[in-house]
């Protein structure tokens, strides 16, 4: 019986790991689950998950979630950014599934590692912002990083058995989104409701626009390099509208090696969970009869700007993904509130990453000081 705990439990990668959960009652148990705000909902799963503890990492609510879970005593309630810290450290732990949206999963993320607890990754920006110290961490306290995104699920899939055989580069897929046919002058007349309808992936709103402007690619990109130590310039996107093929490994003797399933979530979640081995899972499955067409085609990088933003920001190294991150967090917030446009996102990214300071030797603290100067420049960018 493997003890795990979920931060973000509420989302939707938290979610569809509970049901995954819920199929193995007899391999895996759930110790603890967390989430930013959504109270109701964590309440709802620590009465059927039985956790010993949940924690509300928005301090305002935790009267109402001490309320809500008033007649469970066996269930410890914890509200605060340290209380999430703290949690990923029990000792009952056995791996640590870190779903949370965003900068905020970069310090439980920490945490985790430093208490030896298995990694299953599905936050790509703690591998975005801080890559390099993430893999040093990992490899000091000997802590595995198992990849929950589908497409670095699907690498990781490709790789397992090639021991040292060379890779000559990896083909990184994305559906393209809502926008892939639409030419760019018509870009700046979409609104969130047109990028939040996901043609094939139902995600949460902030990862559903980043599919949008392909920024989520190109941190895919960046949690590649880190995962799988293969330089930038080795990882080449393909737009994939019917997401069946959810990435590939080329090897220096031309074979490539892909993966391929339904676009569903679940999958990736229970093999980072039961790896090395395979579970039975109760999921719809692909039927290659019914897939005829499995299309490929380059990205418009001058369209889809936000892509080349991010393999800039790899090429500068440092701090800079750290910046970029930080500016499309606020960018994306604002395009969902109707305060900037569709292209303008890309603008207000591309002026941060000139203004906001550079570090090339970036400390955790040196993160943390980033994420609030790009967050504030970038603000100040969007009121003018």
């Amino acid at each position: 019986m493997k003890s795990i705990c979920i931060l973000g439990s509420t989302g939707s990668i938290g979610t569809q790991a509970l049901d995954v959960v819920s199929q193995h009652p007899d391999r895996y148990e759930i110790y603890a689950l967390t989430a930013n705000s959504r109270v109701e909902l964590l309440a709802q799963q620590a009465r059927q998950y039985n956790p010993a503890a949940v924690v509300v990492a928005d301090e305002s609510r935790y009267e109402e979630l001490n309320a809500l879970l008033a007649d469970r005593p066996d269930i410890k309630v914890y509200a605060g950014r340290q209380a999430l810290n703290e949690i990923v450290e029990a000792e009952p732990i056995d791996m640590v599934l870190t779903a949370m949206v965003g900068f905020s999963g970069l310090e439980p993320t920490i945490h985790a590692i430093r208490a030896r607890k298995k990694i299953c990754l599905a936050n790509k920006e703690t591998l975005v912002v801080a890559g390099e110290l993430i893999c040093q961490l990992a490899q000091e306290n000997r802590v595995p990083i198992l990849p929950v995104d589908s497409e670095h699920s699907a690498i990781f899939q490709c790789l397992v058995g090639e021991g040292d055989n060379e890779v000559e580069k990896i083909l990184l897929t994305c559906s393209g989104g809502p926008f892939r046919k639409m030419a760019m002058d018509e870009l700046a007349k979409v609104t969130a409701a047109d990028a939040l309808r996901h043609p094939t992936w139902n995600m949460g709103a902030k990862i559903t626009i980043d599919s949008a402007t392909l920024m989520n690619k190109g941190f895919e990109v960046m949690e590649a390099r880190w995962l799988f130590g293969i330089p930038a310039e080795k990882i080449e996107v393909l737009i994939h509208p019917q997401s069946i093929v959810h990435s590939a490994v080329q090897f220096i003797d031309g074979s490539v090696k892909a993966q391929l399933g339904v676009p569903d979530m679940k999958l990736p979640i229970q093999y980072a969970f039961s790896f090395p081995g395979r579970l039975h899972l109760n999921e719809s499955r692909l039927d290659l009869f019914k897939s005829r067409t499995l299309e490929f085609f380059e990205p418009d990088m001058a369209k889809f700007r936000c892509l080349a933003l991010a393999y800039e920001a790899i090429g500068r190294g440092g701090n800079m993904p750290c910046i970029l991150n930080a500016a499309n967090e606020v960018v994306n917030e604002a395009f969902r509130q109707d305060r900037c446009s569709f292209p303008q996102m890309a603008d207000v990214i591309a002026e941060t990453m000139q203004r906001a300071t550079f570090s090339a030797n970036p400390t955790l603290e040196t993160y943390l000081e980033t994420d609030a100067e790009a967050r504030r420049i970038a603000k100040e960018l969007i009121i003018q």
